[in-house]
């Protein structure tokens, strides 16, 4: 098993006004990678149950699947994980 700390999905990112982000944890099997991600959202999915309807496919797309949504944040909650990411946070 591989633990990926951090992936921020700049790929995956709503339109810059957005101010909501999302961490989460996906899979990929075959073998088996697991990952701890950041992306952002939009605003109107700035809730648990919104981002990961809106996650889910954005991953899916990229080969991932959503295992869950940990929790939506704003901006300033970005700073702390990529601390927690470290080398491979992207901005």
């Amino acid at each position: 098993k591989h633990l990926i700390p951090l992936l921020l999905l700049g790929l995956l990112a709503a339109p810059a006004e957005a101010a909501c982000y999302a961490d989460f944890k996906a899979k990929r099997d075959d073998p088996l990678r697991l990952v701890y991600g950041v992306a952002q959202v939009s605003d109107a999915a700035c809730s648990r149950e919104a981002a990961q309807r809106e996650l889910a496919p954005r991953l899916r797309a990229q080969g991932w699947s959503l295992m869950t949504v940990l929790s939506v944040f704003g901006p300033d909650g970005l700073e702390a994980r990529k601390a927690d990411g470290a080398e491979l946070f992207r901005n």
